[in-house]
């Protein structure tokens, strides 16, 4: 299983950025994995959305550990 650290880890090697933990969270509702609600999240939005310049690495790390399938 995937966590968070391992796809910033993965991302910074490939692409030279750290995403934030809230840009893969955000990621991941907009590729349609499921994510848990966080406990201070406000209803409804995001206060720090995936910048959408970021999202193809992000995806690409969601790839790699087999949260999506290849393209």
């Amino acid at each position: 299983m995937s966590t968070y650290l391992k796809i910033q880890a993965y991302v910074k090697a490939r692409y030279g950025f750290e995403p934030k933990t809230c840009w893969i969270a955000d990621a991941k509702e907009k590729c349609g994995i499921p994510v848990r609600e966080a406990w201070n999240r406000q209803p409804g939005r995001r206060k720090h959305p995936c910048p959408e310049n970021k999202l193809p690495a992000i995806k690409d790390a969601f790839e790699h550990f087999g949260l999506l399938k290849r393209r």
